[in-house]
């Protein structure tokens, strides 16, 4: 499913208004109207309210004016307050504001922190709020008595409805500068925005509705596809295909790099995944001190030994990686093999002279902290980073926190520079191509976040690149697998638990749920 910019929906709206000739007031009242209906199905039992409508001066006010006289007409209790002189509306949202009074509305002007809270103070007990606010048109931090709304609406026990988007969340972003809205329920109009679905801003939004305002096919087929949420259909797509003729060469040759002494479990579980994303076969390769434990743990699983010291690879395993790689279609390196310096060094020897495309991550991610120059040479190899927030952070040298209040742009920008396929971990999982493609992922929950599951996420993504899926599919789809397996194991676990050997057994029958085919 396609999620746009502020600058996105903007042209679509232009676009309807000018070329097909859809005024601007139509819209505005589909968008109201089928906003008045989904809050009237979700809260029935709230009937006849109060219900407190806050409005700003822009279109998503004029939006909160038609939902306030629709819920009006249908017999709800609404005390409407506008934030702005009433002169200060204009185009669609004055010509909502002149409709919303001539059927019998009452408006409440509040322009500053005094007014305000004077208006406020008598609905205080309502039932339901909505927030007509901001919108998409928040590029920076609320202030003065937006900002005293905000926090007022954030202190109240009912439930909040935003219009369109929680005031105070950057729409094309998900970045919150300052205070933003706490939603139950957002009610999104024509398709999503980025902030809904990325972090910090979903956070905010609650349950996304998206409900069509009469926009025709025409335009909405031609959005901007450079950023999709990866669902259920999305991910479907992305299946490789399973020739009822095939066999284990078919489907590909894993090599993974991995372990070392005391991590000789992210070594099992990478090369388990491996195989459970549907790879024909699998090698791991691991220092000779790990072969027999891994082996002991991995039946199915072929191994070879590397040089190493005191348990870690060293650069002396060159040779044996490189001749490991041979007849491999992908590798998958970095759990668990160790942060020495020789470790590092020979991890990026391997990915310089490497043909093969392959996912990195953990202890190959910290190897190539200073030496970003070395992705940049493999441009023309497909690479596949997987690193969460804080590994992130020590890539790009920012702190964790500007990683996170702009995942979906970081992401973004890095992958372009350095062209590779950028897999920030984390609640909403961003991938992001060199091509400037954006996949927001829409499975899993809090209760993955245990040790190992990046193990079994590095493995998946391996294995469905030794499958022959682009370096960008192969990552979108394994992120979305591994979600799909954690939420299916909810029903049982809990948030709470979850392991990640509990998640690798799950994976094939996630990835069948995917197929049309029904399990035997």
């Amino acid at each position: 499913m396609k999620v746009l910019t502020a600058a996105a929906m903007q042209e679509l709206d232009r676009r309807t208004i000018n070329e097909i000739g859809l005024p601007g007031l139509v819209l505005m009242e589909n968008a109201g109207r089928a906003a008045a209906e989904t809050i009237q199905a979700r809260f029935a039992e709230l009937l006849p309210g109060p219900v407190l409508i806050l409005c700003g001066r822009g279109n998503n006010g004029g939006d909160g004016l038609v939902i306030a006289r629709h819920l009006r007409d249908a017999g709800w209790q609404v005390t409407t307050v506008l934030l702005a002189e009433r002169s200060a509306l204009s185009g669609d949202a004055a010509a909502m504001l002149a409709i919303f009074a001539a059927s019998g509305g009452e408006v409440t002007v509040a322009l500053e922190e005094g007014s305000l809270l004077a208006a406020l103070g008598p609905a205080a007990g309502s039932r339901l709020c909505v927030d007509a606010l901001l919108g998409t048109g928040c590029a920076r931090a609320p202030a003065g008595h937006l900002a005293t709304a905000i926090d007022w609406l954030n202190r109240q026990t009912a439930p909040v409805v935003a219009v369109d988007l929680p005031s105070g969340v950057d729409a094309s972003t998900g970045r919150v500068p300052g205070g933003a809205v706490r939603a139950a329920l957002t009610v999104t109009f024509a398709l999503p925005k980025i902030g809904l679905y990325s972090y910090p801003g979903a956070g905010y939004a609650g349950e996304v509705v998206t409900v069509p305002i009469g926009m025709p096919r025409c335009i909405t087929v031609a959005a901007p596809d450079d950023c999709l949420l990866v669902d259920a259909g999305e991910a479907r797509a992305l299946l490789p295909p399973r020739p009822a003729d095939g066999h284990k060469g078919t489907f590909g040759h894993l090599l993974v790099v991995a372990g070392s002494l005391g991590k000789s479990g992210a070594a099992v579980m990478t090369a388990t995944a491996g195989l459970r994303a549907g790879a024909g076969l699998v090698t791991l390769a691991c220092p000779a001190d790990l072969q027999a434990v891994a082996a002991a743990h991995l039946v199915e699983v072929m191994t070879t030994p590397l040089t190493a010291v005191d348990g870690v690879i060293s650069l002396q395993a060159m040779s044996e990686l490189l001749a490991a790689s041979a007849g491999k279609q992908a590798v998958a390196l970095g759990p668990g093999l160790g942060t020495t310096d020789e470790a590092g060094a020979t991890v990026r020897r391997f990915l310089k002279e490497s043909p093969l495309p392959v996912v990195v991550d953990a202890d190959g991610l910290t190897a190539l902290v200073g030496h970003l120059q070395l992705l940049a040479q493999r441009r023309d190899r497909p690479t596949v980073l997987t690193p969460h927030p804080g590994e992130m952070a020590r890539l790009c040298g920012q702190p964790v926190a500007t990683i996170q209040a702009d995942r979906v742009g970081l992401a973004r920008e890095f992958a372009s520079a350095y062209g590779v396929v950028v897999v920030l971990k984390g609640a909403r999982t961003v991938t992001a191509c060199p091509d400037g493609r954006v996949y927001l992922n829409d499975s899993g929950h809090a209760g993955m976040a245990s040790g190992g599951m990046g193990d079994v996420l590095t493995g998946l993504i391996g294995g469905l690149l030794a499958q022959g899926l682009a370096a960008g599919a192969a990552a979108a789809l394994g992120v979305y697998l591994h979600g799909l397996a954690g939420d299916r194991l909810r029903v049982q676990y809990g948030d709470a638990g979850l392991l990640a050997t509990d998640l690798l057994r799950e994976l094939p029958a996630a990835r069948q749920s995917l197929t049309k085919e029904k399990p035997c």
